[in-house]
């Protein structure tokens, strides 16, 4: 029987195999892919945005209501304590404008290559292409290429993901193993079906920018790019746990300016200028801006200033799970003391399978590192 098992190579998982190593544990990890962290190497596409350089009190309020357990081991690990881990492997940080924090090699691959690395030399064994197959009494059972296996642990840590990107092993399969104890997946971070009309064609894969977004009580600034399949981006992950509740999305074309000054812009003589033109003279709006006004606003009032403040957004519901950035739902908190599984002594959860859910924004691969650390040292402390 082994000191320490970690089912899942994410973030969480490893920095539970990490913490646990640290102890003086011996530990295996095993995952179902062919190599590990795919949906970490994934997110580093676009620029790994490790943490959020801000207070922990604003930090922790991007995470809504959410149990004492998650709420404490993010207090524990915050934006500070993920800056000095990734500096610890030698992995100079830059902080963006808006405190978002990156790798300056604004990838995922070297951090994730000196991580294995350090593993590697502490000791930690990883096998691959291992897909958990439930238990057998308290042991897991395993697929692997030499076919089923059983492998007793001490303590064992699941870190198996949430329900999108399946072909990056993220599927939620494994909540077929405990289907009692689980809330149902929603997708969370994700874009928005939008069925265009015709001239919105020229714009698809154009970024709508500086633009303000209001869902119910959330809103945020940022970018939103118009795809063919609809709305998606920054911007419009901000508000989608709102959007996904049913909150009705506005879009704030101006949001520095007041609606007066809009519409004493717009009462200057038109002459024969066309309304597009008129407001790009007027009010500096883009192609994109006066496209989405057009597509969202008609028929046009005569006083266009409070439809430019407050463009109400339809839409036909989210995009598909698995083309989402993340998911709500998951293992419930009340299934768990702390981290480990009320109903199998010695079995921890970490990561994105918990029931929580977070913005982009530094927030997810950030509360996954604390949750892997905070199930790792409950591991530790487990007696067996």
């Amino acid at each position: 029987m082994i000191d320490a098992l970690v089912i899942g190579a994410g973030p969480a998982g490893l920095m539970a195999a990490e913490t646990m190593s640290a102890a003086g544990l011996k530990v295996t990890i095993v995952d179902a892919m062919p190599s590990i962290g795919r949906k970490f190497l994934m997110a580093g596409k676009s620029g790994l945005n490790l943490t959020k350089n801000e207070d922990i009190g604003p930090f922790l309020s991007a995470f809504g209501d959410t149990a004492p357990a998650m709420t404490d081991a993010i207090r524990d690990y915050g934006p500070a304590q993920v800056m000095a881990w990734a500096e610890g492997l030698d992995q100079p940080l830059f902080t963006g404008s808006t405190g978002r924090v990156f790798p300056k090699a604004m990838k995922a691959s070297p951090l994730l290559r000196a991580w294995t690395q350090r593993l590697d030399t502490a000791g930690v064994t990883l096998k691959t292409r291992w897909r958990w197959a439930g238990w057998d009494g308290d042991a897991p059972m395993f697929d692997t290429p030499d076919g089923p296996i059983t492998l007793p642990a001490k303590r064992i840590v699941l870190a198996l993901g949430g329900a999108s990107w399946a072909r990056l092993g993220s599927n939620g399969d494994w909540a077929k193993y405990m289907p009692d104890l689980v809330a149902t997946f929603a997708p969370a971070n994700m874009g928005f079906i939008v069925s265009w009309s015709d001239h919105m064609g020229a714009h698809l894969g154009k970024p709508l920018k500086s633009v303000s977004l209001t869902a119910g009580r959330q809103t945020s600034r940022g970018e939103v790019v118009i795809s063919a399949q609809g709305i998606e981006g920054g911007g419009i992950y901000m508000v989608s746990r709102a959007m996904r509740e049913g909150a009705a999305l506005n879009m704030d074309l101006m949001p520095d300016w007041p609606v007066d000054r809009i519409r004493q812009a717009l009462a200057r003589p038109r002459g024969k200028n066309s309304l597009s033109n008129h407001l790009r003279k007027t009010l500096k709006l883009d192609p994109v801006q006066t496209a989405i006004l057009f597509e969202f606003g008609r028929p046009l009032p005569d006083d266009l200033a409070p439809l430019i403040k407050a463009l109400p957004i339809s839409h036909k519901g989210p995009r598909p799970i698995d083309q989402a950035i993340s998911t709500a739902g998951g293992l419930r908190f009340d299934a768990l003391d702390g981290f480990m599984l009320r109903d199998r002594a010695g079995v921890f959860c970490a990561g994105e399978m918990l029931d929580w859910e977070a913005p982009t924004g530094g927030y997810l691969i950030s509360a996954c590192l604390a949750t892997g650390r905070a199930a790792g040292l409950q591991a530790i402390a487990y007696q067996p």
